[in-house]
């Protein structure tokens, strides 16, 4: 086995994601051209905008905290994730995630695609 091709990532080693959503914070952990895996937190009672992750497809993993995910046309759909949970974000679903609970929220998430990560935008999907 060739141990040059295995990278040992730790918490001081991560870094701010270039891209952010205003009420949550990423720490980019690995990235190429195709993947993106890091940690999403979001503080307890905060809620992201909305926006979407363009062409790449996201899995999430609950950690600490609940996930509390807005989606669909107007936004008027959701669905509550708690520690243990994943979520699968196709890629371009707008959406915007809160943390209702009394601890800060941690995700893990990895992502396959290409383009930009993160895109930013005013409001849910048109319903």
């Amino acid at each position: 086995m060739n141990q040059s091709t295995i990278k040992l990532i730790r918490t001081a080693d991560r870094t701010l994601a270039a891209a952010q959503t205003a009420g949550m914070i990423r720490e980019a952990a690995i990235e190429s051209e195709d993947l993106w895996a890091g940690i999403a937190r979001t503080q307890p009672g905060n809620m992201s905008g909305w926006h979407h992750h363009g062409q790449w497809d996201t899995i999430a993993y609950v950690i600490a905290g609940a996930l509390h995910l807005e989606f669909g046309p107007g936004g008027h759909e959701a669905v509550d994730a708690h520690p243990g949970d994943f979520v699968f974000l196709p890629h371009g679903e707008i959406h915007r995630e809160s943390n209702p609970s009394a601890e800060e929220q941690r995700l893990v998430i990895v992502r396959r695609g290409r383009g930009p990560v993160v895109i930013n935008v005013d409001s849910a999907a048109p319903g």
